[in-house]
């Protein structure tokens, strides 16, 4: 699956200011006073740099909630893209276009990483649009004689300066330049980019470049006056072929080490940006755009990288396009059972699915929300479409075909589906071979108005001859279950999945119903408004609007990950997920658990340990190693139509009544699972009358403890009522069919035994698991 061509960032060799010196000229504070705790402010789940006193309360309020002004509830983070400049004939979008009182923050596309390992917006001089143009006679863009540079960077912080809420990332990377990067000349240089900064040749951890360009990133926000950064690595997955085409060649030889990577590089950079932050008196923020599609997370293991972010933005679209046949939503809300590309891949007729799509936002929202805190999720929409034509079958395309046809050139897809091209493509790139790579791909503003019949004056700009009129009628449709809007040429069997004000305002609901933090857009220059004077529409900021008014008075969002009570007391025992196997292999996916004793007592058999998953995968996870893992508790049973309606699955899975595990000692059992899951949370450990939660989940308001210490503690969640059957005994015969109880749950003997004790035997073993009771 291929994301939207990110364009080209112009962007520079950076050289670093001192700390103080760099705040200054960036025209902000050089120190914020520190609340007297700081660990009060810390966002639930978010990892702390150790001996580091981290100014969390200089960006999280009390609660651990992001503060962003009293009319901004949720958060509004616009993509805001470089080249958009207008200096190449086609409409301009520039900092005083940007809805500044609607948004909260804003994310710079594209920063890159040069062939040093360092980030760069490219070399320094006038024609560089983020450090050196200028905009003559273009009313708000004059720039700020305060500040050293000039082009984007400087209007960023004018702005900056008249709405002092708003924070700016710098985003690094991109479909594009995740790989490689584009010179000053407009040429890729396919350097290796984030795959060999991050990663060896051998599948490694490459932590030299990783400290190069997190040492850089720290010099860069401080030069430039960032609030943070932004990582969109596209894709550090073990999945073949996934990301750029160009990259292939140095990606998919690091396939087996991308992952470990990523977490090196993420966790190096919360604490270079942490200590930066605790001597500059200011929070720094770290975010990544992440990948919706179930594929791609398929080949992220668990996505360990969450507990280092401040928060995630879902790239919650592409999720449809002419890379194959499939005709669909570019970004649906919901999954309806009826998605083409699913059904063919037996989705909804495979048992272990659970009749679960994965092909939409709910999903991807709740893949990340059973490790995060609601709040620390914004879903992304897109101010773009994505299109087809000569479409066949389906309800007004919805869910028909478009032919095979030939794919881009560079492309390094041998299939496609037939992507709408011309005036249905009016944001089109090229390919390899500089022919127009067909997508459908449109700003909103023009959707809008080849939904109303108009050919808008800009069509020239972007080499339409004067007086070109539109084919056919472009007859807007709705799906209320999948919340998606899109445009249905009849004449031409033209398909184009759009986003307008009644699918923006229900995913803004959502985001209140569900407590989530906010939305992420890509991109800000896609946006539309009336001119009523031209009689068409423009760039503007309607969609955004929209989601301002729905969130300004909303309440505050989702800070709590777990939605029950956890211990207080927390014991530093560890919970890893590995050895998952790679790429097209890991299905079903089968890692291994490997739990680790830190703490000074010796658990005992029959230990139990408790974890929520999210309900993005049905509720049949299990182990084959004896342990007697099962779901106690579902938030969500049967398909998703219409979305899932809850979290968390609760397991729970035992230490075997024959083993112990002694402090220092690790003890490893195989899973098995069927969509993917983010890093299993909310854990605790119960032995000895005692549940305690575990150090690692960073779950605000826990104190780490030796066992024995304090009072005892009352599990969080109950595994049922009294049971039923007679308890087993070690001393008795079972025939096969014999029911008994034990820890908690029914037993059924399959066939004769004596002395084996349910929840040891494993899933093929004499003892069926019958639940809780």
């Amino acid at each position: 699956m291929l994301s939207l061509s990110r364009h080209r960032a112009r962007p520079a060799v950076l050289a670093a200011l001192g700390t103080i010196a760099g705040l200054v000229l960036a025209g902000l504070p050089a120190t914020v006073s520190h609340a007297a705790d700081q660990e009060s402010c810390r966002p639930d789940g978010l990892y702390r740099t150790p001996g580091v006193d981290v100014p969390y309360c200089s960006v999280y309020d009390g609660a651990g909630r992001e503060k962003m002004g009293a009319d901004h509830q949720r958060r509004v983070i616009g993509y805001f893209t470089g080249w958009r400049t207008g200096k190449d004939g086609t409409p301009a979008y520039l900092a005083p276009d940007i809805p500044w009182d609607k948004v909260t923050h804003l994310n710079y596309a594209f920063a890159h990483i040069d062939g040093g390992n360092e980030i760069s917006v490219g070399t320094d001089g006038a024609t560089n649009p983020a450090t050196g143009m200028t905009w003559p006679g273009v009313s708000g863009a004059e720039t700020d004689p305060e500040f050293p540079y000039k082009g984007h960077f400087n209007l960023l912080n004018k702005f900056k300066k008249q709405h002092p809420d708003v924070k700016t990332l710098i985003s690094v990377g991109g479909w594009a330049e995740t790989g490689g990067y584009f010179d000053d000349s407009g040429t890729r240089v396919n350097s290796g980019g984030f795959y060999s900064m991050a990663t060896n040749a051998d599948g490694s951890v490459n932590q030299s470049g990783i400290d190069t360009f997190a040492d850089s990133a720290v010099a860069f926000i401080r030069k430039y006056g960032f609030n943070g950064v932004d990582i969109d690595y596209e894709y550090p997955t073990s999945m073949k072929d996934a990301g750029h085409p160009l990259d292939w060649p140095l990606s998919n030889a690091r396939r087996s080490g991308l992952v470990k990577g990523y977490a090196a590089l993420m966790k190096t950079l919360r604490e270079k940006l942490d200590r930066a932050g605790s001597a500059d008196g200011r929070h720094y923020l770290l975010s990544v755009a992440a990948p919706s599609s179930g594929y791609l997370l398929r080949g992220m293991e668990t996505f360990q990288v969450q507990k280092y972010l401040d928060y995630v933005n879902i790239m919650s679209y592409d999720l449809h396009g002419a890379w194959n046949e499939y005709v669909g939503p570019n970004a649906s809300l919901y999954d309806d059972g009826k998605d083409a590309e699913l059904a063919a891949a037996g989705v909804y007729s495979t048992s272990q699915y659970g009749g679960i799509g994965y092909l939409n936002t709910d999903w991807a929202y709740h893949y990340f929300r059973g490790s995060m805190p609601a709040g620390r999720i914004n879903i992304g929409l897109p101010y773009y479409t994505r299109g087809f034509k000569n479409v066949t079958g389906g309800t007004d395309g919805l869910w028909g075909k478009a032919p095979s046809t030939t794919c881009p050139a560079g492309s390094g897809l041998t299939k496609c589906g037939d992507g709408a091209v011309g005036i249905d493509d009016l944001w089109h790139d090229l390919d390899t071979a500089g022919k127009e790579s067909p997508a459908g791909s449109n700003p909103m503003w023009h959707a809008k108005n080849l939904e109303k019949g108009v050919v808008g004056d800009y069509v020239t700009q972007y080499g339409f001859p004067a007086g070109t009129r539109l084919t056919g009628t472009y007859a807007r449709k709705y799906d209320s279950t999948l919340v998606a809007p899109w445009l249905w040429n009849a004449e031409k069997k033209v398909f184009l999945s759009t986003e307008d004000e009644q699918s923006v305002n229900a995913k803004a609901d959502y985001v209140v119903d569900q407590g989530i933090g906010g939305t992420m857009v890509w991109e800000l220059a896609g946006d539309y408004g009336w001119n009523a004077g031209k009689g068409q529409y423009e760039p503007g900021p309607t969609l955004t609007s929209a989601m301002y008014e729905k969130f300004k008075s909303a309440s505050p969002y989702g800070a709590k990950r777990s939605t029950v009570d956890l211990p207080a007391e927390a014991l530093d025992i560890g919970v890893d997920f590995g050895q998952f196997p790679l790429g097209d292999s890991n299905y079903p996916i089968s890692p291994k658990l490997r739990i680790t004793n830190h703490s000074t007592a010796t658990l005992p058999g029959g230990t139990e340990f408790q974890f929520d998953y999210g309900t993005s995968a049905p509720a049949n996870a299990k182990d084959q190693s004896g342990w007697g893992t099962s779901v106690i508790r579902s938030d969500h049973t049967g398909s998703n139509v219409g979305g899932l309606k809850g979290d968390h699955h609760r397991v729970s899975l035992k230490l075997p009544g024959w083993q112990t595990l002694a402090p220092g000692a690790s003890v490893e059992l195989d899973l098995v699972y069927y969509l993917p899951v983010s890093t299993p949370s909310n854990w605790t450990v119960a032995f000895g009358g005692r549940t305690y939660a575990l150090a690692g989940d960073l779950a605000r308001g826990t104190t780490v403890v030796e066992p024995g210490s304090g009072t005892p503690t009352p599990s969080p969640t109950s595994s049922g009522g009294e049971c039923a059957n007679p308890g087993w005994s070690a001393t008795t015969e079972y025939g096969g069919g014999s029911t008994v109880s034990r820890a908690g749950h029914s037993w059924k003997a399959r066939w004769w035994t004596k002395g084996e004790e349910p929840g040891t035997t494993g899933e093929w073993g004499v003892w069926q698991d019958l639940g809780a009771c």
